[in-house]
């Protein structure tokens, strides 16, 4: 069983103590990750002018929408890491079929030297007696 880590953190003026089984360090950085969509809230014109619940409510929406912008990226990146692996794959393929070919090719060359070498001692002997 993993152990619990606690760390105290800050967030809006308030001192809270988290508990989890993440790292201090994490849990650091998620509060610093509310603190700056407070932050980014407060900014707004009348935001703090409206009560806490609806503040609260606004800063859970836009953390909210960064979720599901963030799953419809990973969606997007996985779908483009799919098609990037099909497409190697294809390349792949492509490739052993061309360096089959080419390897054909080079014995089909080698072949052809080998047949004239062969053959030319045999032409040089037919030129001799046509000449002769």
């Amino acid at each position: 069983m993993e152990s619990k880590n606690y760390a105290e953190v800050l967030i809006d003026g308030e001192i809270y103590t988290l508990e989890g089984q993440e790292e201090e360090a994490y849990l650091q950085k998620v509060a610093s990750y509310i603190n700056e969509k407070i932050s980014l809230m407060k900014k707004q014109k009348g935001f703090t002018k409206q009560n806490r619940d609806y503040q609260v409510t606004m800063v859970e929406l836009n953390m909210a929408d960064d979720y599901f912008k963030s799953q419809e990226r990973a969606k997007q990146l996985e779908e483009q890491n799919r098609a990037l692996e099909k497409e190697t794959y294809s390349l792949k393929h492509e490739l052993v079929t061309t360096q089959m070919k080419l390897e054909k090719a080079l014995h089909e060359l080698e072949e052809m030297k080998k047949n004239k070498t062969a053959g030319a001692p045999e032409k040089a002997a037919s030129q001799n007696q046509k000449q002769q």
